[in-house]
């Protein structure tokens, strides 16, 4: 029966394709021979090629084991391994992390593996498949990245996905052409791995300093190179076990390629945000499905069998929001670890503000208005301060978003440069829609001692300004302060304007420079949770006294809570409440700082010191 084949390459089409449940991967020849023997078992067996049911359990395994690492410590891991191949860094990380033992040779194997699991046999990968069913993981209470789901877990984002876990999809339904080529039959599966990238990729060697390569092996293994051990348990070759076993070897055979082939690509693209990468040198160009069923996309009748190409390269550049981890409901449940990867392996450095975005627990940032309250809160304990429009503006008799306290925000900023505390300077929109002026002022702040600065693309009259020009404001202030924390903030839920603009409006943001993205006003777990999944770049949330508490919103992937102008007006409450008390003839408050504390605390340690990194 012949069948026919689809091309979608509109950002709209290829995203309802990918949610398309419909639309699957083409499920791969049944096996011949015992079960975890070969690599044409484990493509019968891990989720990456099946759908429905089996999927969903399937999926649900790898869900497990990567509920298990936390990305930040994989983060570290791999930027502690300087010199090595990086797949088999890769591998080695997230075998350590699953408590998997020998993970040197755990990694050996899968890049064996993963020479022909997208296509093609090879005697060496079957036993290399059938000596990983033999190492299963063990639950560990250390090891890189591991955790017994406590502080540092992201977790996966809802609904399911038909690529595998832990990686950038890739293989078995991926393919590359040349854009504006019209195939004129069934695309062929790949025989290997895919490395093909559209864009001006350089071609020539990584610089000096960057990550080594090597090709993947394709040879035999030399016997004896991965013994297992006479004293090693039998693997209990139940259903259960093996579909274990082949979840967890597909998570790291995919982890191998597509997060290896990401950081090549941003190593030789190193100017480039993650994010950035992501979106314009996808490592997978395009995806294959198959119809298991009859649906339609974009009008256009899919009858079952079907084949349906998706450009993603091509909607990407017409869209902010890269497709590279799938598309909502169906993001790849190891995003945020594969992330975490390719970042500590490509070691881009973090300064001290912005280490404090990627620990366990999110940053709780209090928000101060003068240097007083700064000092006060830094006293305390808190790892960084923030300043608060509201009360800058206020203290100064002016309004707050009006653009009026560029010189008052400056003022501030040089007075807290004069402690010994991390600060980041809410700036409003930069007080200015030029973006040579806003660059100044950021240069400005980042002089003054700010480590940070809040651009926010509200504006006085409730509109938002145009995410194009907010996102040029953005890659001026890094350009001209790049070692300055930039928090983009879009008030799309502040003024209840446009929420469906949020994410690619973040989007852009994070592909302009923002080293973190911020969203007052937004409370809603779900739809924090459906943000988390989608971002590259740390997101920052407005605490509401009604809403999910810091360690709530720390569970759904927020990275910093803001306090915004709370304190700020529960200390003008609390000064008038005092005075009328005392005018009332109720009792004062005796909780206050005396006037010695307050005199010490404005005038200590006001070294200009660089800051000791937490």
């Amino acid at each position: 029966m012949t069948h026919t084949t689809h091309e979608f390459d509109r950002f709209e089409d290829v995203r309802s394709a990918l949610a398309d449940p419909a639309l699957v991967p083409q499920r791969p020849p049944a096996p011949d021979g015992p079960p975890g023997a070969s690599v044409a078992w484990l493509r019968a067996t891990v989720a990456r090629f099946s759908h429905g049911e089996p999927h969903r359990r399937r999926r649900a395994l790898v869900e497990a084991e990567l509920a298990r690492l936390a990305p930040e410590s994989l983060r570290q891991a791999a930027a502690g391994t300087p010199g090595e191949d990086i797949r088999a860094t890769v591998v080695r990380t997230l075998a350590e992390a699953l408590g998997m033992q020998r993970p040197a040779a755990v990694a050996e194997a899968v890049i064996t593996v993963a020479g022909v699991y997208f296509g093609g046999e090879d005697a060496a990968a079957d036993e290399a498949v059938a000596r990983l069913a033999r190492w299963p993981a063990a639950p560990t209470q250390g090891g890189p990245g591991s955790t017994q789901g406590g502080p540092g877990f992201a977790p996966a984002g809802p609904g399911l996905v038909q690529g595998g876990a832990g990686l950038v999809q890739r293989g078995a339904g991926s393919t590359q052409r040349t854009p504006g080529a019209t195939p004129t039959g069934p695309v062929p599966t790949p025989t290997g791995p895919v490395t093909a990238l559209t864009g001006p990729v350089p071609t020539g060697p990584v610089p000096t300093g960057a990550l080594p390569t090597r090709p993947v092996p394709t040879g035999t293994v030399p016997t004896g190179a991965v013994p297992v051990p006479a004293t090693e348990p039998a693997p209990a070759w139940d259903g259960a076990a093996l579909e274990s076993a082949a979840g967890r070897i597909g998570l790291l055979v995919q982890a191998c390629e597509a997060t290896a082939a990401l950081v090549e690509t941003a190593a030789r693209n190193d100017r480039l945000p993650l994010s950035r990468v992501l979106r314009d040198l996808p490592p997978v160009p395009s995806m294959r499905r198959v119809a298991a069923r009859g649906t339609r996309v974009a009008g256009r009748v899919i009858a079952e069998g079907d084949v349906v190409l998706l450009d993603l390269a091509a909607a990407n550049r017409a869209h902010p929001l890269p497709l590279t981890f799938g598309a909502p409901p169906r993001i790849c449940p190891g995003r945020a670890h594969a992330l975490a990867l390719a970042d500590g392996l490509l070691r881009r450095p973090l300064a001290p503000f912005a280490r404090l975005h990627h620990r366990a627990h999110p940053l709780l940032l209090p928000n101060a208005w003068d240097y007083a309250s700064a000092a006060a809160l830094a006293d305390q304990g808190f790892a960084a301060i923030g300043t608060t429009s509201l009360g800058v503006a206020a203290a100064a008799g002016l309004p707050d978003g009006a653009g009026a306290t560029a010189e008052a925000t400056l003022a501030l900023a040089r007075r807290l440069g004069t402690g010994r505390f991390l600060f980041t300077v809410d700036a409003e929109g930069g007080f200015s829609d030029d973006v040579a002026e806003v660059a100044a002022l950021a240069r400005g702040l980042y002089e003054a001692g700010a480590a940070g600065i809040n651009l926010e693309d509200g504006r006085p009259d409730g509109t938002l300004a145009p995410m194009e020009l907010h996102a040029a404001k953005i890659d001026a202030v890094k350009r001209a302060a790049p070692a300055l924390f930039v928090n983009a903030r879009t008030d799309t839920h502040w003024t209840s304007r446009h929420q469906d603009e949020t994410a690619t409006r973040l989007a852009l943001y994070e592909q302009a420079g923002a080293d973190g993205v911020f969203v007052p006003g937004l409370s809603d777990p779900a739809a924090i949770a459906e943000l988390t999944a989608v971002l590259v770049v740390p997101l920052n949330i407005l605490y509401s006294p009604g809403g999910p508490t810091p360690a709530e919103l720390g569970s759904l992937g927020v990275r910093r809570v803001s306090l915004g102008s709370l304190l700020y007006r529960r200390a003008l409450a609390a000064a008038v409440a005092a005075a009328t008390g005392i005018r009332d003839g109720r009792p004062a408050d005796p909780a206050a700082p005396s006037y010695a504390e307050v005199q010490a605390l404005a005038h200590a340690r006001r070294a200009r010191d660089t800051p000791v990194a937490p």
